[in-house]
């Protein structure tokens, strides 16, 4: 491969920022890839929200005003079925936020082990140039060092030719 070739090469591989992000293209969401698995993350993720916390507030002071005030009497006081609601609801919810929580845990994990590949990237891309810096810093010396023997030569050479033209000036002139 010549140099024009691993240079461009060596381009188009820098330029690919997501290439420590490949290696984990193969990991599947802890729910599935298929459409329930991305309902269920979805519904796990609104749990937390303010949106459901003020909705169910809502609807819980609904449900107890409705069969506290007499207007309702599907569930009198102690609210046997709205306990029971709460029930069904944790029973479902706690799974599905651990889940999301794997999930999330494993991609966290993902994204610190390509940070830290490129991180040690970054830092062998940065020798790299130093050991280059250090070798172009080298020959620079060198082309110098051979700039000045080939001046002081060309400086003899021309007192040289100098003392050789007087002296034939001088032998002319005699």
């Amino acid at each position: 491969m010549d140099g024009s070739t691993a240079s461009a090469a060596s381009t188009a591989r820098h330029h690919y920022h997501f290439r420590f992000h490949a290696p984990y293209a193969h990991l599947a969401p802890v729910f599935g890839d298929n459409w329930f698995g991305a309902k269920a993350e979805t519904f796990a993720r609104w749990f937390g929200t303010p949106a459901f916390l003020i909705g169910q507030t809502v609807i819980v002071i609904a449900w107890m005003g409705l069969n506290a005030s007499g207007a309702a009497h599907f569930d009198l006081y102690p609210f046997i079925l709205l306990n029971l609601a709460f029930s069904l609801q944790a029973a479902y919810a706690a799974p599905l936020i651990l889940l999301a929580q794997t999930r999330q845990a494993d991609r966290d994990k993902a994204h610190a082990e390509a940070d830290a590949l490129h991180r040690e990237a970054l830092s062998a891309a940065s020798v790299e140039r130093q050991e280059l810096a250090v070798k172009e810093t080298a020959q620079i010396r060198d082309l110098l060092e051979q700039n000045t023997r080939l001046t002081q030569l060309t400086q003899e050479l021309s007192q040289r030719i100098e003392a050789l033209t007087d002296a034939i000036h001088r032998k002319i002139v005699a």
